[in-house]
């Protein structure tokens, strides 16, 4: 490993614990606002996500817009542009799909004019390390059954039994805000204020599973 890639690097947020079952990539953008923004964004948490249209059912899309709304610059990386359809009848998708297909659909067709930027690519990991080396952290979707915190051993025995027998797909977001001592630094909005640690090839099976996408986005503000 390169010298490099063993210096620590964090972005220093905020943790902010979901409190719902559905809320985990809405907390993650919480950990990205300013003070003032987490404040207002509390305050009026129910009318923001009716007026952004998600209710209690966020895809990658939605926390874009979402970030758009409040001023914070951000790149999204999917290889599926609106709804991979193959994904109707997994069990995680098949009660959500047919509410939210034309809603996110929608948001990709209209995310250029609204000033948000989406790459139809998959973001290869040294991209995604470099990112957050260089520039800021990165929201990313991941199947949590395959996510071990190195620190906590959080699902451990889960992502082990997943590794060697299979399962099925359990969306969530997390943030990435560093990497040292050959191993990434990450916050999950379903545990508690410490900072996550996962080895990087353990992050790119979970990001790559089946059902996320790959989706990806890149925060362009420096929290260091």
């Amino acid at each position: 490993m390169e010298a490099q890639d063993e210096q620590y690097i964090e972005h220093r947020l905020d943790h902010f614990t979901q409190r719902y079952n559905w809320d985990c990539g809405v907390s993650c953008v919480l950990m990205l606002l300013t003070p003032a923004q987490r404040e207002e964004m509390l305050d009026k948490f129910e009318m923001i996500c009716r007026e952004e249209g998600f209710n209690q059912s966020t895809w990658t899309i939605d926390l874009c817009y979402l970030l758009k709304r409040f001023g914070i610059e951000h790149r999204m990386f999917t290889i599926t542009l609106g709804v991979n359809e193959n994904y109707s009848r997994q069990g995680y998708y098949d009660r959500i799909i047919h509410l939210d297909r034309e809603r996110v659909k929608r948001r990709f067709a209209e995310a250029k004019a609204c000033g948000i930027r989406v790459w139809q690519q998959a973001l290869g990991q040294a991209e995604l390390l470099a990112h957050v080396r260089s520039r800021g952290p990165a929201l990313v979707l991941v199947d949590a059954g395959l996510l071990v915190c190195r620190l906590c051993k959080h699902n451990k025995l889960k992502a082990e039994f997943r590794r060697c027998f299979g399962g099925s797909y359990s969306g969530h977001y997390i943030v990435l805000v560093g990497a040292g001592g050959g191993r990434l630094l990450y916050r999950d909005p379903a545990r508690g204020p410490g900072l996550c640690a996962v080895a990087p090839a353990q992050l790119a099976r979970a990001r790559t599973a089946p059902g996320t996408d790959h989706d990806v986005i890149l925060i362009d503000r420096d929290y260091r």
